[in-house]
């Protein structure tokens, strides 16, 4: 029998968002959580597995401990933020069973295998990039010498890191995360302030060709290839979702860009159509009228996009291969097609200012999507903007996030300092929603919609309490 497993994606702060942590490595301003897709792959070939969720179901680390008994081998994946973390409760889970094997997976542990396997001797072993078929042979009995991407210790105590594992062409023999969902998880706990709730997220592909400097996941764990597929598994799994979910009011399409390639949407939309519901997804700004028409006409309701910045130097040092031009008229496009749009930006970027982080507000402003993100740009390790500010020595020895779990910026350009650029990213906010504009929106929503106005509510709470808290913080960093 294989080793009773249990998938992890571990407690950390309160409301931590670890699964969007390519951009946003902390608690978010309003709580927000998705899905734990990569754990609920290998999960769905293993039987005797678990995946637990601790963030969205509140299960606190005492209680995780208190799990070890029960499994023969634990995969959790870490983040960069939550890592120290990680190692302790590791650690704790380890002396409530001795026997447990212990793996760490995710961006963090790719990046950095052998800081990782130093920092604890509760790890075993990590598995770089895509984890999948790794630990689901490590559970039917494979040995760690025997399989490719694993880096361990060996019997002498020396750091052994296998060959890479080519990537996963074939992703219709996957499982479906969905089938994994209902047997593990609440989809109820699974909230996202701009998608409509209940939602479920799920997966139609694996890699992004962009070569965006900051973006982790094509960076360490998905990688640039973009693999599909196809488009029947991908609606037989949606036909699937909508009998076994009949509370799901949308579903998510979270991959990293969903709309690279026209032809497969087109392909995609004529499969989903006739389903018959509402659907969301990630978009770049290069997709034209035809094709978000398309979309829209399938059940598309909301496109995130990231816009990133209104400065065009900027765009292209990140190389975000988009243009302020482009990105305007695909708005007018998605707008006029009847889409709407969750716009991130991100305050921090290399190159920035205060001229630059001006422009892009007002870039913000004049796109006009119905509900914005702001993000503080983090340089995780394995990308090309950590390797920069290191090289130029522009990152700060402060960790990402405070006590709390609130993101912290970690670089400084200049006069442009961490606690200026919290301030930017507040006046961001400020600007963008006390607009008329954006005021009725919010405000014709809440008349209407009594749902909406309960939520929008809460929000609105929770987002004035971070609000003060990074208040706090500017006024101590100018105190030192």
């Amino acid at each position: 029998m294989p080793l009773k497993t249990l998938f992890l994606n571990p407690p950390s702060f309160e409301g931590f968002d670890g699964g969007a942590s390519s951009r946003w490595p902390a608690t978010r301003e309003i709580e927000s959580y998705w899905y734990p897709i990569w754990l609920a792959y290998p999960a769905g070939m293993l039987e005797n597995s678990k995946v637990v969720d601790a963030p969205p179901h509140h299960v606190s680390p005492q209680e995780t401990i208190a799990m070890a008994p029960d499994f023969e081998f634990l995969v959790l994946f870490t983040s960069t933020p939550g890592f120290e973390n990680d190692c302790r409760l590791a650690r704790e889970m380890k002396q409530a069973n001795p026997s447990l094997q212990v793996c760490f997976v995710g961006p963090h542990v790719t990046a950095l295998p052998d800081e990782s396997l130093e920092a604890s001797d509760a790890i075993d072993f990590i598995v770089r990039k895509e984890f999948d078929y790794q630990v689901v042979d490590f559970a039917k009995g494979k040995p760690l010498s025997e399989l490719a991407s694993i880096s361990y210790r060996n019997e002498a105590g020396e750091l052994v890191h296998n060959p890479d594992a080519p990537q996963i062409e074939d992703l219709d023999e996957l499982p479906w995360a969905a089938k994994i969902y209902k047997r593990d998880l609440d989809v109820s706990r699974y909230n996202v302030p701009f998608l409509k709730h209940p939602y479920i997220a799920l997966y139609t592909e694996r890699g992004c060709p962009a070569l965006c400097t900051f973006c982790l996941w094509p960076q360490t764990l998905s990688g640039h290839r973009w693999r599909t597929r196809s488009a029947d598994d991908v609606a037989a799994e949606v036909a699937w979702t909508l009998q076994n979910f009949p509370e799901v009011k949308e579903i998510f399409f979270d991959d990293d860009t969903f709309n690279i390639r026209k032809s497969r949407v087109i392909e995609l939309c004529e499969k989903l159509k006739p389903l018959n519901f509402t659907w969301s997804c990630t978009s770049r700004v290069n997709v034209d009228y035809e094709t978000l028409k398309a979309m829209k006409d399938a059940g598309c309701r909301l496109l995130i996009v990231g816009y990133e910045s209104g400065d065009p130097q900027i765009l292209k040092n990140i190389k975000k291969g988009a243009t302020v031009e482009r990105a305007i008229k695909f708005t007018e496009d998605a707008h006029r097609a009847g889409l709407v749009i969750h716009g991130d930006f991100i305050v921090g970027l290399p190159g920035e200012t205060r001229e630059t982080i001006q422009r892009t507000m007002e870039f913000a402003k004049r796109l006009d999507t119905e509900t914005i993100q702001v993000s503080v740009g983090h340089p995780y390790p394995g990308t090309e903007f950590y390797d920069y500010v290191q090289q130029n020595q522009l990152i700060t020895p402060d960790k990402m996030t405070d006590e709390k779990g609130h993101q912290l910026p970690t670089v400084q350009y200049g006069e442009l300092d961490q606690a200026e650029i919290m301030e930017w990213v507040e006046r961001f906010y400020d600007e963008y929603y006390f607009r008329p504009k954006a005021v009725w929106r919010i405000v014709r929503k809440a008349v209407f919609n009594n749902q909406e106005r309960k939520r929008l509510y809460k929000e609105a709470r929770e987002y004035l309490a971070l609000r003060s808290k990074r208040k706090k913080y500017v006024r101590e960093q100018r105190a030192a």
